[in-house]
């Protein structure tokens, strides 16, 4: 017999294995296992805090979290063999990689940080849970509009703190002894944390007019520019939602011009 030819990474059989990999891969059973190690291993990283829970199961719980590390390095070369460089175009992918990249250093010496970032790996739960990708996606589109917003609120902050520091600054140092001061207390007030008790009563014995600097900057600061924060962050996630919902469609119109061009043969060769 002829000897079989070697199968290059374009031709159609490596193709389909690798289609095959990857659709099981990122299937729901695999992707449920995934999740459920994820949680297990997170529980399993609290209780390694507790002296009396290691001295009790210590190694039992060092073994389990080094097989469930095992599966996920597992998972990401597999995701690599089936997709190969189109792997790093997914910035989830991405992550996970460098999540398991860092749970792989070894955490001795300089780097004993790294073995308090192994809880990093709970946060592979966003890219493994749909619901939990639109949220994160929804806040990095929202970003460019939050910073702006942001922004807005930098300089409400500048000018009630100038303001603050040239009037109070002299009866009451503690609060609004300099610019520093004076935005740590705005800060506070922003929060609503004290405020009325802690920074303004005390001061209404000597400004009875105080009140006219506090509720302006409540009402921007607290109330319309943090509001803001939310509208910007809601639409984005509606913006998502209606970019799912048109992909959604356009698959569907593709999906029938497909139905519409096999009966147009059909009849065709009837014909």
């Amino acid at each position: 017999m002829p000897p079989r030819p070697k199968t290059r990474p374009g031709d159609p059989e490596v193709a389909g294995w690798r289609q095959r990999l990857g659709d099981w891969v990122e299937g729901v059973a695999v992707t449920r296992f995934i999740i459920t190690l994820i949680v297990i291993n997170a529980v399993i990283l609290g209780l390694e805090t507790s002296p009396a829970v290691m001295a009790s199961i210590g190694p039992f719980l060092i073994v389990s979290n080094t097989l469930i590390l095992g599966v996920f390095v597992v998972e990401i070369l597999l995701k690599l063999a089936a997709f190969g460089p189109r792997f790093f175009r997914s910035g989830w992918n991405i992550f996970d990689f460098l999540i398991v990249s860092i749970s792989l250093v070894p955490a001795t010496g300089p780097l004993e940080i790294l073995r308090a970032l192994r809880i990093l790996r709970v946060l592979r739960l966003l890219s493994q849970v749909p619901k939990l990708r639109v949220i994160i996606e929804s806040l990095l589109r929202a970003l460019p509009g939050m910073g702006w917003t942001a922004l807005l609120l930098v300089m409400v902050f500048y000018v009630f703190a100038v303001m603050g520091t040239m009037l109070f600054a002299e009866d009451f140092p503690e609060y609004w002894g300099n610019l520093g001061l004076s935005l740590f207390s705005l800060f506070q007030i922003m929060t609503l944390e004290s405020w009325s008790t802690g920074v303004a009563r005390p001061m209404m014995d000597t400004y009875p007019w105080i009140w006219v600097y506090f509720v302006p900057f409540i009402l921007v600061s607290s109330f319309m520019v943090l509001n803001l924060f939310i509208a910007i962050i809601v639409t984005a996630t509606q913006s998502i939602h209606a970019d799912e919902e048109e992909k959604q469609r356009q698959e569907l119109l593709a999906e029938l011009r497909n139905i519409n061009l096999r009966l147009q043969r059909l009849e065709n060769k009837k014909s």
